[in-house]
């Protein structure tokens, strides 16, 4: 089921939750709103699950519009089930009864009703777990159950709001695979909600960037990483030395447009938008830019630090003149203060405006 959302702002008070913000979600995709606490993200949740009503905007699920100028479809008409932060379980029922619960209005023979509550569970591993209540089990046990409430309700939709925030480290990655796991099974829109970058790379086919209740970009993880719109967007994704720079030139085609750069003592080629010509820029440089190598055209760079990542050193080098060091994954050892030669293989140039 696709999800079309327009103009769509909500006020809380004197604060703007959110201010027109319009987003396309095909219909399986597993689309991503990232961004910092705060920025709206659960409100807009929220507002497409019908657990708020919005201020202005439209929202259509699968082409239904179920939202708009004093327009407003309940929760349990929209066909959508949610995955809370919390997971939401009764704590009196057993597991069965907890993916049971939203089964329990369908109009479906007991048989039926059970035969779907069983079938949930097992794809999730839970079907020894029936009889269990939500105490006795794991943060990831409860978590699956959530995901096989979700799936017995058979929506077409599902909106996970932080569903791995409450788990240790060690279990979100296993979550991971298999909430990825659960979209592939289902075939379900996902949309899911996060503060958390590295989760949310994982994850996506695409990522909406929601700052301050509007949207920076919406594209797919890669294109974000790589070809940010903006300077807040390229700092925020990931991790970048942004340093003022001058194109003596720029040629190709859309989508593999190359600029001449030049940034103090450094000469390379970058990738470029359409928008931009020759002159002054602002050039995004990540760690894969970066390479240690003795060649004619290296500047010396000074290591300021080096923290071990497991299989590469994560580094900052400072260049003479150069407002910000550079990032650097290198698999050499690194000791501060030791000098090193470093060129630049490509960059991205931020679009203008």
């Amino acid at each position: 089921m696709s999800v079309s959302l327009r103009s769509l702002s909500k006020r809380f008070g004197s604060h703007a939750a959110l201010s027109e913000v319009s987003l396309e979600i095909e219909t399986g995709s597993f689309f991503v709103i990232l961004g910092p606490s705060g920025c709206g993200k659960s409100t807009l949740l929220r507002l497409i699950a019908g657990l708020e009503t919005q201020d202005g905007g439209e929202i259509d699920i699968d082409g239904r519009r179920v939202a708009g100028a004093g327009f407003h479809v309940p929760p349990e008409d929209r066909d959508v089930g949610v995955v809370f932060q919390s997971y939401a379980l009764w704590p009196h029922m057993s597991v069965e009864g907890n993916v049971a619960f939203p089964v329990e209005s369908a109009r479906l023979s007991a048989r039926e009703r059970k035969s779907r509550v069983e079938r949930s569970l097992e794809t999730v591993g839970l079907d020894g777990f029936a009889r269990r209540k939500p105490a006795s089990l794991s943060g990831g046990q409860r978590q699956r159950v959530a995901l096989a409430r979700c799936l017995a309700q058979a929506a077409g939709t599902v909106l996970m709001d932080e569903p791995l925030a409450n788990l240790d480290p060690h279990l979100r990655q296993t979550m991971e695979e298999e909430l990825a796991e659960f979209h592939r099974k289902t075939g379900a829109t996902t949309l899911y909600i996060t503060h958390d970058q590295r989760e949310a790379m994982a994850l996506a086919d695409r990522i909406a960037i929601l700052w301050e209740g509007r949207v920076l970009q919406a594209d797919r993880p890669e294109h974000l990483y790589r070809r940010p719109a903006s300077e807040r967007v390229a700092r925020f994704i990931g991790r970048a030395a942004i340093w003022d720079g001058m194109l003596d030139g720029v040629s190709g085609a859309n989508g593999t447009r190359r600029a001449e750069v030049r940034c103090g003592p450094f000469r390379f080629a970058a990738e470029c938008a359409g928008s931009v010509d020759q002159g002054p820029a602002r050039i995004v440089l990540r760690p894969e830019d970066v390479e240690i190598a003795t060649e004619p055209h290296a500047v010396n760079a000074r290591v300021e630090s080096a923290v071990y990542r497991g299989g590469f050193w994560d580094a900052a080098l400072a260049v003479e003149g150069m407002a910000t060091p550079l990032v650097a994954h290198v698999r050499q050892r690194l000791t501060p203060g030791e000098t090193v030669p470093v060129s630049l293989a490509s960059g991205w140039v931020l679009p203008i405006g």
